[in-house]
């Protein structure tokens, strides 16, 4: 075994059985407050889909087939697996207020909320219209998705971390 590959596996965060996966990442006390210790909360019905079967990741853009915003084409900011959602830049979004304290007045913000994997569809980067995909192989071997309408390769978006790293420019070396 590969020593990246055990390292990976040490990293995984272990969850409780009845942890409830939210918006807010694991470790923040948001998360936190929503998961107390010793509480018992029921269990969510997720269908799960396979790590090789999920076709959207970071940075696709979408397009919205029911809701307020349906027709509406968005970037994915984040993929949460474990529930089936995704949150799309700008798109779906609800406004909390932040209250009043002292001499400051309060404002609303605006924050947006996940949407089922079902309920968006990617969007050939070709003619900028919705399409399914299906899963194929280059040449070389290589796993890509290609638009059912069109016959083009969907290429995943180049990730770029915020303090400007690109994993993918990696020069592999350990």
């Amino acid at each position: 075994m590969r020593l990246t590959a055990l390292l990976s596996m040490a990293a995984k965060a272990a969850f409780p059985h009845d942890y409830r996966y939210g918006t807010n990442r694991p470790w923040t006390i948001a998360a936190q407050r929503l998961n107390p210790p010793g509480k018992k909360r029921r269990k969510v019905l997720v269908e799960p889909i396979a790590n090789e079967d999920w076709h959207v990741v970071r940075g696709d853009t979408v397009e919205i087939l029911s809701g307020k915003d349906k027709g509406k084409q968005g970037k994915v900011a984040q993929v949460i697996r474990p529930r089936n959602w995704v949150i799309l830049e700008g798109l779906n979004t609800h406004y909390r207020y932040i209250g009043r304290s002292g001499d400051y007045r309060g404002t609303y913000i605006a924050s947006e909320a996940p949407l089922l994997l079902k309920d968006v569809t990617l969007v050939d980067p070709t003619d900028r219209k919705p399409t399914d995909i299906e899963w194929r192989y280059t040449e070389e071997g290589e796993r890509v998705r290609v638009s059912v309408r069109t016959g083009r390769i969907i290429p995943k978006p180049v990730y770029q971390r915020k303090d400007g790293i690109i994993p993918q420019q990696w020069k592999g070396g350990m």
